[in-house]
């Protein structure tokens, strides 16, 4: 979700550095929050967002989303609100990811289930340690030690919404080049693999690969996520070059996936189940008859490199 864009969605962006005014409304948060008397944990389901979550805002790590000031001044009165709503003012709003990035990490954290399609790196909630080490270790112009330390804490520390949000759908749409590269060497694609195969067997966690050849692809413009928030109103986070030299990134809302403005990849690779078996009587080849159609289990791939 690399050029320095603060990418948390991409897999091999950097995690956004901390501004100023984010930091700010988090203190003013957590002083009115004081005021009131109110811990995180009794805060927190007043206005309807998680414990972590507001922990998050406060600590300047999450951009608050817009319906935070109007649930607090329920809370904390109207004079707490005016001093919150002139702190929020206040927010960096630059033109980037590192902003678009707050609020999508924020959608991302309380949806009840996230879509991923990804052709550049494995998804962030996806990577081990040994391959968000190569990435940032590659990366031009070249980060310093505390700088990579802080970006592979930040990642790891986003990747336990896979096991704090147990009852949350995540389906990661991977394309099957990113394996195939090898990044970091071999023995980094070897762990990388065998962490993919354990998320994978999670309840809550669906890995498909899509195929080198691929006659028909809904994904060509480039990354592609798809949540679903608790009040199922869905929310899609893209980037995309529009022939000029920078890219524009958006994040856009609908109704229902079928009125999103992009085209998401195929979610359930027909003729075949989670584990990558092939149902009696059904097939799993293409419209062309080819079976290289659609998205494939993680385990096919797994079991022919392996």
């Amino acid at each position: 979700m690399a050029t320095d864009n603060g990418g948390g969605a991409a897999g091999g962006n950097c995690e956004p550095e901390l501004s100023d005014s984010l930091k700010t409304f988090g203190a003013v948060l957590e002083a009115l929050r004081e005021e009131a008397r109110l811990t995180q944990e009794q805060f927190a389901p007043l206005v309807r967002y998680s414990a972590a979550y507001i922990a998050k805002i406060e600590q300047g790590k999450r951009f608050p989303p817009r319906d935070l000031l109007d649930r607090s001044e329920e809370i904390l009165g109207a004079t707490a609100a005016r001093v919150l709503a002139a702190s929020a003012r206040s927010l960096t709003r630059r033109a980037g990811l590192a902003s678009w990035f707050r609020q999508w990490a924020g959608i991302e954290e309380e949806a009840i289930s996230l879509y991923a399609y990804e052709c550049r790196a494995i998804p962030g909630l996806l990577q081990p340690e040994p391959y968000i080490r190569a990435i940032f270790e590659r990366r031009l112009p070249p980060l310093a030690e505390d700088q990579i330390e802080r970006q592979v804490t930040a990642r790891l520390e986003r990747q336990q919404l896979l096991t704090e949000r147990p009852n949350t759908a995540f389906s990661f749409v991977i394309e099957q080049a990113l394996l195939e590269r090898h990044m970091g060497g071999p023995e980094v694609a070897r762990q990388l693999l065998d962490h993919l195969l354990k998320e994978s067997v999670r309840r809550n966690v669906e890995i498909q690969l899509m195929p080198l050849r691929q006659y028909d692809h809904a994904g060509i413009d480039g990354l592609m996520y798809l949540a679903e928030t608790p009040q199922h109103e869905w929310v899609g986070y893209s980037e995309r070059w529009h022939g000029r030299p920078r890219k524009t990134f958006s994040i856009w809302r609908s109704a229902t996936p079928a009125d999103s403005e992009v085209g998401m990849p195929s979610w359930r690779a027909p003729g075949y189940d989670r584990t990558g078996n092939t149902p009696a009587g059904r097939g799993g080849r293409g419209a062309r008859g080819a079976d290289v159609a659609r998205p494939r289990p993680l385990v096919q791939f797994s079991q022919r490199m392996l």
